[in-house]
């Protein structure tokens, strides 16, 4: 019997290794925690809405998740839920198999991650399987095909390398070269056996790199030679991050030590007891990160920042203090956070993100700054929308987002008062808010901390959004002087390229399918591995749709997927930017899709509608194309088209390449 206690509100347990299999533990949260009162009450609270029934509590439980910070804390919270969920009380769960690799004991590492996936990802929510590595036998895991680990097909890995395969082999005074050079060896070493583990499963890994160490040894001297643990451990964990396959997520163990504090990062006693990892506050930090890693991987982030302008973009109200009394800039301390805060929007404009206003507000008086003062830092052609007046800002949010073309859910909205956020949250509750505090040093960071804007990949799309949203604009414009639909089609000089997947445009094809609702017939999710998974197989092919005008480029906005089997072309995934919408790209699609199916001597091509709370508007579009239709259902419609008796359909768009063309 091993008794292992963390003292002074840490984590308590008991670990009895005699009645389980060799490397596994039984962990039981504390019996007498010692919650603060505000903690206490929340908990009561939540056994309160579990007896009850009342869905409250699923809401609740994701609040107290997301702020609790000490691992016995969540444990209490997991028991929580499973007693809720004993009681019929549980939301709908996506299943997802998880396995847990490494160096390590892994539980309770997937109790954590398990009540994240479940508690903390709302609207989504996960029920996790885990598979449990045994201890410090990943290596053989991973090599051995005939492993349980295999036969478990994981959709996710999460791995976690042993520190003690990340220690410098020679001497603190070898030469840089050498030391370089092991250092690569063993990040090398790590990333190989996460491609055997991908290439065999298809699984996703999130990969935990390496704290670093806390303690004064071997001193400054630290900093002075790749030999010491120290240095040693960052190089490998740069040569990881630099050198890391899409397939391969970093969940950054190094950065959330250091932000939790690297002597309680480590606990040595956890780690001779029971084989810990991390000490119990920072085995929190990596299950939270893992578990936000995971939902990363099936959810795209925000698109639209939604700002409000007094006392957020500047000090002080516009329509009181004048255009004079407003505080931005560098003479004050308030005034030069405020505009700290505008650069930091900006940047995000960098990454594709949009920046959209919504204030009330006389629209004169708003726009007054932007076009005026000579510290803003934010401009009109920053800014995709802007929305000042005197309406519920809940309706100016809904005119934003039908404006762009984008779901509610893509956006965020900022403001300092917390009835005008409570007034979003009830009336377009699939927008997420961000309430300000009255300091606004604080708002860089409270932004960086929602994590609602981090990128998954950075594409060329991305990077040119605010110009295309800009472009549509004009657009948008050109087509309301004209009344002539034909005419106008024909004036836009369209030219669309149309390729097979290429392995550069893998990030922007897996980013489409993971962000597209609305044309989207099968909303089929795939990520970055599985894209590639496609490229492979020759029972699929895949091409995508470049569309440009004399407006500008459009850039990547069709992604198409046809499945062969005997005679028959299945599409298995078709989806659109709804920016491009009923400007024949749908019929140049098909034509395309047809062409290649004639290609492989396919006699019938299947078409699959699965209706979604957000697809309803495509689901006549193959009757639209001529499809005739063979299945109808409550949850699936099928449709099908003979290539022998298709004629293509005309357009006014001048395809300048075709996929898989070896003319």
């Amino acid at each position: 019997m091993y008794r292992h206690i963390y003292s002074r509100g840490k984590l308590a347990d008991s670990i009895n290794m005699s009645s389980k299999p060799p490397g596994t533990i039984t962990l039981q949260p504390p019996a007498n925690p010692t919650p603060t009162p505000e903690e206490r009450g929340g908990l009561a609270r939540l056994k309160d809405l579990a007896m009850r029934q009342d869905p409250q509590f699923f809401s609740l439980l994701r609040d107290q998740t997301l702020a609790a910070r000490a691992c016995e804390r969540v444990l209490l919270l997991s028991s929580v839920r499973k007693r809720a969920a004993q009681k019929g009380l549980a939301l709908p769960q996506q299943h997802i198999r998880v396995a847990i690799i490494g160096g390590y004991t892994p539980y309770p590492l997937n109790e954590l991650i398990g009540h994240f996936l479940s508690a903390a990802s709302l609207p989504a929510s996960y029920n996790a399987e885990f598979l449990l590595g045994d201890y410090d036998n990943y290596i053989s895991e991973i090599l051995d095909e005939s492993s349980r680990f295999y036969e478990f097909k994981p959709e996710v890995i999460v791995f976690l390398p042993s520190h003690r395969r990340c220690q410098y082999s020679g001497h603190l005074f070898d030469a840089r070269d050498k030391q370089e050079a092991e250092g690569r060896s063993t990040a090398n070493q790590i990333l190989e056996l996460c491609r055997v583990a991908n290439s065999r499963t298809g699984a996703e890994v999130i990969l935990t790199n390496f704290p670093l160490p806390g303690r004064f040894d071997p001193g400054p001297y630290r900093t002075r030679t790749l030999g010491s643990d120290w240095s040693f451990r960052k190089f490998v964990n740069l040569e990881l991050g630099l050198n890391a396959p899409s397939y391969v997520h970093i969940c950054d163990a190094e950065f959330l030590s250091a932000r939790r504090g690297t002597i309680e990062a480590w606990d040595a006693r956890g780690w001779f007891e029971s084989k810990q990892p991390y000490g119990p506050d920072l085995l929190l930090d990596v299950a939270r990160e893992s578990a936000h890693l995971v939902t990363s991987l099936r959810q795209s982030p925000k698109k639209v920042v939604v700002l409000d302008l007094d006392n957020t973009l500047w000090g002080g109200v516009i329509g009181d203090d004048g255009l004079d009394g407003i505080e931005i800039g560098d003479t004050s301390p308030r005034g030069e956070a405020f505009k700290a805060f505008q650069q930091y929007l900006l940047s995000l404009t960098h990454r594709g993100i949009l920046l959209a206003v919504c204030s009330k507000n006389d629209y004169d008086k708003a726009v007054e700054p932007f076009e005026k003062h000579p510290e803003m830092v934010l401009r009109m052609k920053d800014l995709v929308a802007f929305k000042a007046n005197w309406q519920p800002k809940s309706e100016n949010i809904r005119q934003i987002a039908d404006e762009l073309n984008l779901g509610l859910d893509s956006l965020v909205f900022i403001d300092d008062n917390p009835a005008e956020i409570e007034i979003v949250r009830q009336f377009v509750p699939e927008v997420e808010t961000l309430l300000l505090s009255e300091d606004p040093s604080e708002y860089v960071g409270a932004l960086q901390d929602t994590r609602y804007f981090e990128p998954k990949s950075v594409t060329a799309e991305d990077l040119e959004r605010v110009g295309q949203y800009k472009q549509e604009a004009q657009r948008h414009e050109f087509l309301a002087s004209v009344t002539d639909m034909d005419a106008y089609l024909d004036s836009l000089g369209m030219a669309a390229v149309i390729r097979e997947f290429r392995a550069m445009d893998v990030p922007r094809i897996s980013q489409l399918i993971n962000k597209s609702n609305q044309f989207n017939l099968t909303t089929r999710r795939r990520t970055e591995a599985q894209v590639q998974a496609v490229m492979a197989d020759p029972a699929y092919f895949g091409f995508t749709v470049r569309l440009a005008d004399r407006f500008g480029d459009h850039g990547l906005i069709s992604v198409v997927i046809g499945k062969v089997a005997g005679d028959e072309a299945e599409v298995d995934t078709w989806l659109m930017s709804c920016r491009v919408l009923k400007r024949q790209v749908e019929e140049e699609v098909l034509n395309e899709f047809v062409r290649l199916a004639r290609m492989r001597d396919c006699s019938r091509i299947k078409g699959v509608y699965l209706p979604s709370a957000k697809n309803g508007m495509v689901r006549n579009h193959y009757p639209a194309l001529g499809f005739t239709p063979t299945l109808t259902s409550a949850d699936r419609l099928e449709f099908e088209l003979r290539p022998q008796f298709y004629t293509p359909k005309p357009s006014r768009i001048r395809i300048a390449e075709r996929a898989y063309d070896t003319e």
